[in-house]
């Protein structure tokens, strides 16, 4: 657990953003809850408008463990694990002094590279020459069975005393020599020790496996389909990792006697369900975890269920809190915001939908229409395949996810984007699919 004094914790915010009003007999509302954290880290990107001078060392707070590949396909090319090697070197280069690291050999087994001994180095000029020269004895050979590296970085990172416990994993082909559940209970595991990013570099992997890891881990998922891509996209990554400045915050929901949560989800960056993770804190709350934060914002959708009541009643529907958890099993609230139910007879009032709520119902439905058309295409089912994808380019357009629309361009050619008239393409590279599956839950911010 982070143990943070609050001079160290960025300032966090929350803004809700929701029509309150029910018609007389309405039960259902709706808010978008935004997460802004200031004053923390960097988050790899710009600063946020407005966000307090950033702060550029986390130090000896954090740990990373990268775990690469080296599987027998790695050398089909020969250049695959040339390149892997160079991103590991970047990502090694990436990490600020004092950050404990190691390196991970993941086959069917996985096996320490750097520094050994089960334990981890510290970031310095020598520690760092070290791990590069460690890293040119990496050969490939043997089988994929990621749920051993996972439990290996969790050895390694829990012996770190850190509050950033981190993960890049590297792979290019499917997960064979383990079972679906081995990796589920090693996913289970490890869930709420460390966030992990995942990368499929390549068209050999399958794509919900890498997303269903991060997902778990909290982590980002990409496809990098050319492996010359890799480096840069590994020094992305650690500098994501180092720009991490609190772990553990959780997303609090209290809500009164009679109210029903139906959903909480992630709506930005990425689509993200958060529902079935709920753990308890109280008789009236729930912890809902959202990972790492540096200097970042992100949206969630609450959906609650409110008992009905007469025109004219109001009620406080839930209290969305931000919690920092500390080790003496105490926790620091960071912020909070307020989600209520007015009833009015005004059918204007209680018809109208958010702006937020509208744009991020849209994007979910989005990423799961994607999703949909996509396995309708594997299966052969074109007409299904033809309408998901059409919805989706309609509401790609309609909502302004420019980088969404051009995916789905390499799979349909678009007759017209305003209706979602679509035709199938008849060939599409396997590169372009996986690219458009794997980004699928990836969201515009609506325009505030």
């Amino acid at each position: 657990m982070a143990n943070f004094s609050k001079s160290t914790v960025p300032q966090f915010s929350v803004e809700v953003y929701q029509n309150e009003f029910l018609p007389e007999g309405g039960r259902e509302v709706n808010a978008i809850v935004t997460v802004t954290s200031t004053g923390g880290g960097t988050s790899g990107g710009a600063p946020l408008t407005g966000a307090s001078p950033v702060s550029t060392a986390p130090g000896p707070n954090a740990a990373v463990v990268i775990m690469v590949d080296c599987s027998g396909s790695m050398d089909y090319p020969p250049t695959k694990m040339r390149n892997a090697r160079d991103a590991t070197s970047a990502a090694v280069d990436t990490l600020r002094d004092g950050v404990a690291f190691a390196v991970v050999a993941g086959t069917h087994v996985a096996k320490e590279v750097y520094p050994g001994e089960g334990r981890l180095a510290v970031a310095d000029a020598n520690t760092r020459a070290e791990a590069k020269n460690a890293l040119r004895k990496l050969s490939a050979g043997g089988g994929t069975a990621i749920g051993t590296w996972l439990r290996l970085a969790d050895r390694l990172l829990a012996s770190a005393d850190v509050s950033i416990r981190h993960g890049i994993l590297l792979t290019d082909g499917r997960n064979e020599h383990e079972t679906p559940e081995d990796l589920r209970a090693s996913l289970d595991a490890c869930a709420g020790r460390f966030t992990c990013d995942a990368r499929g570099v390549g068209t050999d992997w399958v794509v919900k496996e890498v997303t269903g890891i991060a997902s778990a881990m909290l982590g980002t998922a990409d496809i990098v389909a050319d492996p010359s891509g890799l480096a840069a996209d590994f020094t992305e990554m650690m500098e994501n990792a180092m720009g991490k400045e609190v772990a553990d915050v959780a997303l609090r929901l209290w809500t009164p006697v009679g109210v029903e949560i139906k959903f909480v989800k992630q709506v930005a960056p990425t689509v993200e369900e958060l529902t079935g993770r709920r753990t308890e804190a109280n008789a009236r709350a729930g912890d809902y975890p959202t990972g790492s934060w540096g200097d970042e914002s992100r949206d969630y959708h609450v959906c609650v269920q409110v008992p009905e009541a007469g025109v004219g009643q109001e009620m406080l529907a839930a209290r969305v809190s931000l919690i920092l958890p500390a080790a003496d099993g105490t926790s620091q609230v960071l912020s909070q915001g307020l989600v209520r139910a007015v009833w009015t007879d005004d059918m204007v009032a209680s018809t109208s939908i958010n702006p937020q709520v509208a744009h991020y119902t849209g994007q979910a439905e989005l990423a799961q229409v994607i999703q949909q058309g996509l396995e309708a295409r594997k299966s052969g089912d074109f007409d299904g395949a033809t309408a998901k994808l059409g919805r989706a380019v309609q509401l790609a357009s309609d909502s302004g996810n420019a980088d969404t629309a051009k995916l789905l361009s390499k799979v349909v050619d678009v007759v017209d984007a305003a209706t979602g008239t679509v035709r199938l393409k008849a060939k599409v590279a396997d590169a372009d699919e996986m690219t458009l599956e794997t980004r699928s839950t990836k969201t515009v911010r609506v325009k505030k």
